[in-house]
């Protein structure tokens, strides 16, 4: 059986991989380790339990919520709202464990599980095999240490977080946004009430789409990732800008009045000068991952910033920015975090952050993404090789030092091993399309000779 936790948490289709048991033994598995480690010393356990609008996110949620009341842990139902919440609401209450239920942009049949520690951050990889372990030990038959009488968990709703959470993202805003006109795409997901709110009393005309969940539709043509229907609801209302999120609401891509698709490379760039002329800009430096696009970092040279980069994923943007103290980084897809606000992607605050720079310079989203200009990129994934070989086979890498003569400063090669698929994935930038198109058609034909 391989690993349950995987780049962000335990992910499955529910009732089939993602069950009520796996749900429920996790969670008592999650209390345990906890209490080892020392996390509840000294006092009673408080966990904050969400989720967004998933239908099956009701009954993984009374399985989650059973779980830790079992084990002895105090529960606050915060229910639906975004992953960001629940982190910012385990962090502010001071509780001592986080859930979300949530597959974020996943289609609606999967669900998912994340925990939280201390604080609002993500569970360090060492907690999740212990977890991991200690549930496996468990469901093979070991026996819990159960609290009886006085010693089992409480449950209670805690109706303040909508409330709490929206004012938090609205106090943080270096300035209004009165005089914008925004369209709101929420996925049908768990933002579907907070993005609209937190705008709204930021200022801002608030126009909404994708904001109905009925727990079947949650990113179902809607959302970040089929930002169409945003791009048309911009045009016709004649907005100033778009939003649009996805599932759990921890990512943000835009679009300008023109209708033009805004990224989380073009996204990162506009903060990264708005927070620089405030002085928030830590060591005038952004941290994103190897897929950002070259001309992110071509614009963050000229702009005289510095550009770290990390491995796909928000959780390597995350670990940089804290070991290197640094205030502003994301990923591509629109994972941005402002970590002097929130300790992990939020999608709401970044289309808040986003929407105060246009209204504080005056000027439209449009003309503010242009500090960067956006290379043109392809993609070839080639199936079926041995990618295990990418770094190590020397046909292949003289293949690529030929490409990166070929394309010079200008144009960029990435070469990386899928980590749950047997396959390579060949990125190439380049000045135009044809010959960045051109040049990632050859090195995936290397790519299968070479390792095929």
């Amino acid at each position: 059986m391989g690993r349950l936790f995987g780049t962000d948490g335990v992910r499955g289709v529910a009732n089939a991989d993602l069950t009520a048991e796996l749900a429920l033994g996790l969670s008592v598995a999650a209390a345990h380790v906890l209490a080892e480690a020392g996390t509840f010393e000294g006092h009673r356990p408080v966990a904050v339990v969400g989720r967004d609008p998933r239908a099956s996110g009701e009954f993984l949620e009374a399985a989650v919520v059973a779980g830790l009341a079992s084990a002895g842990v105090d529960v606050l139902r915060v229910g639906v709202l975004p992953t960001p919440a629940v982190a910012y609401l385990t962090g502010s209450l001071g509780a001592d464990l986080g859930v979300m239920l949530s597959a974020s942009h996943n289609p609606m049949p999967d669900n998912g599980i994340k925990f939280f520690a201390r604080g609002g951050h993500k569970l360090a990889d060492e907690l999740e095999d212990r977890i991991e372990r200690t549930y496996r030990a468990h469901s093979s038959g070991e026996p819990w240490d159960r609290p009886t009488g006085a010693g089992v968990g409480r449950v209670k709703d805690y109706d303040q977080g909508f409330d709490n959470y929206v004012a938090h993202l609205v106090g943080v805003l270096p300035n209004r946004l009165d005089g914008l006109k925004v369209v709101i795409d929420g996925a049908h997901g768990a933002a579907s009430r907070v993005s609209p709110e937190a705008f709204a009393r930021a200022g801002a005309e608030v126009v909404t789409i994708g904001t109905d969940p009925d727990g079947l539709n949650i990113n179902d043509d809607c959302g970040s990732t089929h930002i169409e229907g945003l791009r048309a609801a911009v045009v016709e209302h004649g907005a100033d800008l778009g939003v649009a999120h996805d599932g759990d609401a921890d990512r943000c891509l835009a679009v300008d009045r023109e209708g033009n698709e805004i990224d989380g490379d073009q996204i990162l760039a506009v903060l990264a000068l708005g927070m620089r002329e405030a002085g928030t800009l830590r060591r005038d430096t952004v941290v994103a991952t190897v897929m950002s696009n070259l001309g992110f970092k071509l614009a963050m040279e000229r702009e005289g910033l510095t550009f770290v980069q990390t491995a796909v994923g928000d959780r390597y943007v995350l670990e940089e920015m804290k070991s290197g103290g640094y205030a502003l980084g994301g990923e591509q897809s629109g994972h941005v975090i402002a970590l002097d606000h929130a300790t992990t992607g939020d999608g709401t605050l970044t289309g808040l952050m986003l929407a105060a720079r246009v209204a504080a310079t005056g000027r439209p989203l449009g003309e503010l993404v242009r500090v960067m200009e956006r290379l043109p990129q392809v993609l070839v994934n080639v199936p079926d090789v041995d990618k295990t070989r990418v770094s190590t086979s020397p046909e292949l890498t003289s293949a690529v030092a030929e490409a990166e003569k070929e394309l010079g400063a200008t144009g960029r090669v990435l070469l990386r091993p899928s980590g749950t698929e047997p396959l390579v994935r060949v990125m190439v930038e380049a000045a135009d399309i044809e010959q960045a198109g051109a040049v990632a058609g050859r090195l995936a034909d290397v790519v299968k000779s070479a390792l095929g």
